[in-house]
């Protein structure tokens, strides 16, 4: 993301023109002045659609909100204010032996975008969502009121900011119980596997042994290689480092080239070489927390790469008993729209219940997969993955969404009302603006959340 460019990082939707600083939304909330649909919380810019956007109102930086207020070294609960890194908080708690229990694929997330998005790591089979380890929040709401939330204290607004995507007012601090570890190294083990079928056979027992699972899958690869890939297992070493590096980029895409650089042939060579590089050792190997959490961070502006035209990313989630089947149709929709993904991951969601009113991740398989904007066609090949989702009883993860219609939105979440309702109505955004409140159109006002 450029400097000062306040921008999804798929790039593909336009940046915001009207930007006020957090403390001017402080005062401006306690006024009581702020009007319909002003107002929308802004982190660090990582959700990859339009959720993070209020085209047609004023984004509030919420940056400078950057204070960790407390840390109790005993039970690991840490008490920050909402435009805190999670990579601040990492290297905050990583000498007394504690890590946040669940950590997306990038450090460069606000504590209050993680809980926001309800975002998801490798080890949701275990730990759930980032939701389930919130202890409490303070929200500002156009009522000119700061109302403490916890799961037994305001609840509704507890359980509606929590993957409510900033609508219920602006986060200003929380606190969350991090997990305490041996270490902040990974002892990781890389398992190849021929095909989708050789992966759903390895799947279960590798969550049931392993704290983070995640599957690398080569998209492009056809014939009787169609869905090889890679197994990733990891589990914190016994010995090794409990000091955080500093959460800096090694490499930087200086400026954004004329033209997706992330073409199919580059992309056929990457994944072959990738492929060979990971997979030649299937020997457990220790290695460190950013590379095996957050291997893009290294690469600044690594987004750009796609050109002009920016990405959608695409990810999906289905009942574990159609996955054998949806994940393949998936994939060769992808491949028969000659549509290239750079990342193609696949992982398995747990049984652990979200706190969060609306949260995507369910029981089942998830597919995330990221493509350049090759507009219609792209468009298109989307709108075909989100059928095919939807009719096998999945949905379609809204945060990282530019693009889909308000019917797979209400099809993957058949209670989005229960959020309308408890929506601040000062706070909006461009995604719930062609989404929920299409659907509100066109269906009649929301209904009261029980």
């Amino acid at each position: 993301m450029g400097q000062e460019r306040f921008q999804s990082f798929g790039l593909a939707t336009p940046p915001a023109l009207d930007v006020i600083p957090a403390d001017d939304a402080v005062v401006l909330l306690k006024s009581g002045k702020a009007t319909r649909n002003a107002l929308l919380a802004y982190g660090n810019g990582r959700s990859y659609g339009d959720s993070c956007q209020n085209g047609a109102g004023t984004i509030v930086d919420m940056r400078p909100l950057n204070r960790i207020r407390a840390f109790n070294a005993e039970t690991g609960v840490i008490e920050a204010e909402a435009g805190v890194l999670l990579s601040d908080i990492i290297a905050h708690a990583a000498p007394y032996g504690f890590f946040p229990a669940v950590v997306p694929g990038t450090q460069f997330v606000t504590l209050g975008g993680a809980i926001a998005n309800d975002v998801h790591g490798k080890n949701h089979h275990r730990r759930g969502t980032f939701g389930c380890h919130v202890e409490s929040l303070t929200l500002l709401r156009s009522d000119a009121q700061a109302h403490y939330c916890s799961a037994t204290e305001n609840k509704r607004q507890f359980a509606a900011t929590i993957g409510g995507m900033g609508l219920t007012g602006l986060i200003l601090s929380a606190s969350i119980r991090l997990m305490r570890v041996p270490s902040l190294d990974i002892i990781e083990k890389v398992t190849p596997f021929r095909d989708l079928g050789e992966f759903f056979e390895l799947a279960e027992a590798a969550d049931q042994a392993n704290e983070y699972v995640v599957a690398w899958i080569d998209q492009l690869a056809g014939g009787q290689s169609c869905g090889r890939g890679l197994l990733f297992t990891g589990n914190h070493a016994e010995h090794g480092s409990h000091v955080a590096l500093r959460a800096g980029e090694n490499l930087s895409v200086p400026f954004q080239p004329p033209f997706n650089v992330l073409n199919r042939p580059f992309l056929t060579a990457f994944n072959a070489a990738y492929r060979w590089k990971k997979g030649r050792s299937t020997a457990p190997r220790q290695v460190g927390y950013q590379g095996f959490f957050f291997p893009l961070d290294g690469v600044g502006n690594w987004n750009r790469l796609y050109g002009p035209n920016g990405l959608f990313q695409h990810q999906s989630v289905m009942p574990q008993d159609v996955a054998r089947r949806v994940v393949p149709t998936l994939l060769a929709a992808a491949k028969r729209a000659r549509q290239g993904s750079f990342l193609t991951v696949l992982k398995r969601f747990g049984g652990v219940r979200s706190p969060a009113l609306l949260s995507f991740p369910r029981p089942g398989f998830t597919l995330t997969l990221d493509f350049p904007n090759r507009g219609r066609a792209t468009l298109a090949l989307l709108k075909e993955l989100d059928q095919i989702t939807v009719e096998a009883g999945g949905a379609i993860n809204p945060y990282k969404d530019a693009r889909m219609g308000d019917d797979v939105f209400a099809a993957s979440f058949p209670e989005w009302q229960r959020l309308e309702a408890i929506r601040d109505p000062a706070f909006m955004s461009s995604f719930w603006a062609r989404t929920a409140k299409k659907l509100e159109a066109r269906h009649g006002t929301a209904e009261a959340a029980e």
